[in-house]
């Protein structure tokens, strides 16, 4: 049995019906800030697959359990995931994804009450094509006062890596910087 597949002995937070989307993860005890509480576990898969995948699902609403671990690897909590794939968005999280060598981890960024759903910025990437039906697809439902609408990443946060990732790739070959 791996670490995040162990019996939780001190659970952080359950799972039920949640105002948000479909179910959600709320916390049974005051959880103090810096808290990490699991790791987001799934099937490893590589982008060639996540394409199929998507491919099955891009007719239907929005519902994947696709997360990003690495450049090369994407866990895909359909496929032996845990608790952690019912932690839902929003625009003012409480919690945060941690990436630490390919692992990731959900982990709270302020102290949180018990009875509060637990939620953090999934922040999908943006390549600056999407269009209206993206849009509705990729709805908000979080009800925060700074609700953006969308839980696709901020359009200025999308065009500021757009821009770095052009920068690096216009780099000469040899350029420390």
């Amino acid at each position: 049995m791996t670490p995040s597949r162990l019996p939780l002995t001190q659970p952080w937070f359950e799972i039920r019906r949640s105002p948000i989307q479909g179910l959600g993860a709320f916390a049974v005890r005051a959880i103090p800030a810096h808290t990490r509480l699991i790791e987001y576990a799934g099937e490893r898969i590589g982008h060639a697959l996540v394409e199929v995948r998507r491919a099955r699902e891009a007719k239907g609403r929005h519902h994947s359990f696709l997360f990003q671990a690495t450049r090369r690897t994407v866990v895909d909590a359909r496929v032996h995931g845990n608790e952690a794939k019912y932690i839902n968005h929003s625009c003012d999280p409480n919690c945060k994804a941690v990436i630490e060598r390919g692992r990731i981890w959900i982990e709270s960024r302020k102290a949180i009450r018990k009875g509060h759903e637990l939620a953090y910025d999934y922040s999908l990437g943006r390549d600056g094509t999407e269009a209206a039906a993206d849009e509705a697809r990729y709805r908000c439902h979080c009800g925060a006062g700074k609700c953006r609408g969308s839980i696709l990443e901020p359009r200025v946060k999308a065009l500021r890596n757009r821009v770095a990732r052009t920068r690096r790739l216009r780099r000469p070959s040899g350029s420390s910087r």
